[in-house]
C-alpha cells in the first residue's frame, strides 16, 4: 500500500476488507476538516453510497436468516441494526473514531465520539469499499460488522429506540419513569448537549448534537447499567 499511513493500514486490517488508499482516506474526511482545508472533497457522498449498501445488505441476511419473522418485525430489526447508535457502537469497536480527519471546532467539542459523525464515517467507509473491491465484499464487510447486533436482538431494540427502552425497563422494575435534565453549552451553529437521566435509582449522562441525540445517548447508559443489575 506504499505510503499509506501505518494506522490506515492497521484500520484496514481491523475491518478484514481491502480498500483503495485514497478511498480510505476520502472516507475519513469529515466536512469541518475540508472546509478549514480549501473546500477539499469531503466523505458524504460516500456516506450516501455506503447507506444504501448497508440497507441492503441487511435487509437480505434478515429477509433470510428469519423466515418467521413478519415484515413488521423485520423492519423494526433492520432499524435498529442500521440506527446512528448501533452504528457508532460498531465504530468504537474498532476504534475509527481516531481515524477521522476533523476541523478544529468538532475536535474540541468530542466530535470523534459524537454518534452522528462516526455512524456517517461507518457509512463512507462501506462506500469507499463497494467502489474498491465491489458489492460482495461491501457486504461481507456489513455482515461482519453486524453479527454482533444481529445475536443480541435486545441490544439492538435498546439501540434504536433507547429511551422507549429504558421506559419499559423501568416500569418493569416497579420504578417511576425516566427524568431528563438536558443543558447546552456552545454557539447555535455547533451546539453541544448533555442530558442526565435518572431511573430506578441509576443516574447516566449523554452527549450529542441535539437534545434527542443527547437524551438517547444518556438513555442508552442508562439501560446497560440497569441491565446488567437486574
Amino acid at each position: 500500500m506504499g505510503d499509506v499511513p501505518a494506522e490506515r493500514v492497521h484500520l484496514s486490517d481491523k475491518l478484514g476488507a481491502v480498500i483503495d488508499a485514497e478511498l480510505l482516506a476520502l472516507a475519513l474526511t469529515h466536512r469541518s476538516w475540508a472546509y478549514e482545508h480549501g473546500q477539499v472533497p469531503h466523505n458524504e457522498r460516500l456516506e450516501f453510497l455506503g447507506d444504501a449498501v448497508l440497507g441492503q445488505a441487511v435487509t437480505v441476511r434478515l429477509f433470510t436468516a428469519h423466515p418467521e419473522l413478519d415484515e413488521g418485525a423485520l423492519a423494526k430489526r433492520r432499524a435498529s441494526v442500521v440506527s446512528t447508535v448501533a452504528l457508532a457502537r460498531i465504530a468504537r469497536a474498532i476504534g475509527l473514531g481516531d481515524h477521522v480527519l476533523l476541523g478544529r471546532g468538532e475536535e474540541q467539542t468530542g466530535g470523534r465520539d459524537k454518534d452522528s459523525i462516526l455512524a456517517d464515517t461507518m457509512e463512507a467507509v462501506i462506500g469507499a469499499t463497494f467502489l474498491s473491491a465491489g458489492q460482495d465484499a461491501a457486504t461481507a464487510l456489513v455482515l461482519r460488522l453486524i453479527e454482533p447486533l444481529l445475536a443480541d436482538p435486545e441490544r439492538s431494540d435498546a439501540a434504536v429506540d433507547p429511551k422507549t427502552t429504558l421506559q419499559e425497563l423501568a416500569s418493569h422494575l416497579g420504578a417511576a419513569p425516566p427524568v431528563y435534565a438536558v443543558t447546552s453549552t456552545g454557539p447555535d451553529h455547533n451546539r453541544l448537549f448533555v442530558a442526565t437521566v435518572s431511573a430506578a435509582d441509576c443516574s447516566a449522562q449523554g452527549t450529542g448534537s441535539s437534545k434527542k441525540q443527547a437524551e438517547m445517548a444518556a438513555a442508552l447508559l442508562a439501560w446497560r447499567e440497569l441491565s446488567r443489575r437486574a
